[in-house]
């Protein structure tokens, strides 16, 4: 195995354990006049384009959702839903026991981190209050950049603000959005977390035929970097 340079995270279902939509979806569905099942069905099918932006300000996406869920909300009660929804998103994420303490890990190593996420414009709001945040050189959001995983760009992004290449790169997530495969067709090795709380996960398509590395745990993949780290520091030096 070759040393890497650096170590990029998904975020939900990798950083964070299982994810699923708590209460608050449907107290703000009702508070915005739309019945929360009809809104959690478009949440579901318009998931990518969201994730891409496609709707505009987090506002006007809200707008979408709850007028395609048959709500027609006022302006007041949109620029309340906006907050509400961060607020929303950030109690369903829960960071792993481990989250903390195996990015820690990884940078006294001297690896650089990344996080890229496919996400709506409620993580980019509350992730910087999240232990974590510190711990991540870099982040990319599918909705500031306009793609999704498995796009290339969306990972070649994260190399270019490291510094790096794709393979030096181990690439780590759960498998929504296809994003190992896709990890591995711009050269990175990708690792799969494959905790046993992610059951009841809510993805959206997940890598299934995947079929390569795979940790039971985030402080498992600290393991997994320093054999990494072992490996390469054992190769002959070439000149």
């Amino acid at each position: 195995m070759p040393a890497y340079r650096a170590v990029v995270f998904d975020f939900f279902g990798t950083l964070t354990r299982s994810v699923q939509r708590g209460p608050q979806h449907a107290e703000i569905a009702r508070a915005l006049g739309a019945d929360p099942d009809a809104v959690n069905g478009v949440l579901d099918r318009t998931f990518r384009a969201r994730a891409r932006g496609r709707y505009g300000s987090a506002e006007a996406t809200l707008r979408f959702v709850i007028e395609q869920a048959g709500g027609r909300p006022r302006s007041e009660q949109l620029r309340a839903g906006v907050p509400a929804r961060v607020d929303a998103l950030k109690a369903d994420t829960r960071l792993r026991d481990d989250a903390v303490s195996a990015l820690d890990a990884i940078k006294r190593r001297g690896l650089a981190t990344a996080l890229i996420s496919d996400c709506t414009h409620e993580l980019p709001a509350f992730l910087p209050s999240l232990p974590v945040a510190p711990l991540l050189d870099t982040t990319v959001f599918s909705v500031r950049l306009g793609v999704c995983k498995p796009d290339p760009r969306i990972y070649l992004a994260a190399c270019q603000q490291l510094g790096v290449a794709p393979d030096e790169c181990l690439y780590v997530g759960d498998g929504g959005s296809h994003e190992l495969t896709g990890a591995a067709a711009v050269g990175m090795t990708p690792v799969r977390l494959a905790a046993p709380d992610l059951a009841n996960h809510l993805v959206f398509d997940a890598d299934t035929n995947f079929a390569g590395r795979t940790v039971r745990s985030l402080t498992e993949l600290v393991s997994l970097v320093d054999r990494t780290l072992i490996a390469g520091a054992r190769q002959p030096a070439t000149v």
